[in-house]
């Protein structure tokens, strides 16, 4: 599969998380402070709850229910109580259109 529209760049509000889902995959896309943008798998490993509707902070995004904190960079929960990462997907910049394909995994 190849990388798919999930939205434009201008529809992104700084460190506000926009739930979009790409083939039944659903992520959170962030754009941080800096103006990069994420997308990270929605939903907490601790408590299946949408991070999309979470909190930013730096390179973080925390779930609003329990607390647990993920790295947008490598999906990885930087306290408890989650212990198991999210998936990160790679994020591809088209004049104003955000590609991603929801079937790679970022590297990290």
């Amino acid at each position: 599969m190849s990388a798919q529209r999930a939205c434009s760049v201008s529809e992104l509000e700084q460190d506000t998380p926009l739930r979009v889902e790409l083939d039944g995959v659903a992520m959170a896309i962030v754009k941080d402070a800096d103006d990069e943008i994420h997308a990270i798998g929605d939903r907490c490993t601790h408590g299946d709850i949408s991070l999309s509707e979470g909190f930013v902070e730096g390179k973080t995004l925390e779930c609003w229910a329990h607390g647990s904190a993920f790295s947008l960079e490598t999906g990885v929960p930087l306290n408890l109580p989650a212990y198991e990462p999210v998936p990160v997907y790679v994020v591809q910049i088209d004049g104003d259109d955000v590609l991603i394909d929801p079937t790679v995994i970022k590297e990290v």
